[in-house]
């Protein structure tokens, strides 16, 4: 249980440095594959709940990746949202 979790802040962080290398050689980020669900489940640790490792066993219902819940889907999309609009303001 929660072996194969994934940690919110590395998933932004990867994203942010992807976009970073590709602004660097005049490209853009066309897309990225998250694996999420609207449902409340606890299988990534951090995001706006704050989860940790000990919640991890709280709702584990993936039967293979860990998914991002709802909130942290949402927040995770803002983000992205936000870093791609300063990159095409030019801030």
């Amino acid at each position: 249980l929660g072996d194969k979790t994934r940690r919110y802040d590395d998933i932004l962080a990867e994203i942010r440095q992807t976009h970073q290398v590709l602004k660097l050689y005049g490209q853009h980020l066309g897309g990225i594959h998250l694996e999420l669900t609207g449902e409340d489940v606890t299988e990534c640790v951090g995001g706006p709940q704050q989860l940790g490792e000990e919640d991890l066993k709280t709702n584990w219902k993936s039967a293979c990746d860990p998914r991002l819940n709802y909130e942290q889907s949402l927040e995770l999309a803002r983000e992205v949202s936000e870093m791609i609009g300063k990159s095409d303001s030019g801030t």
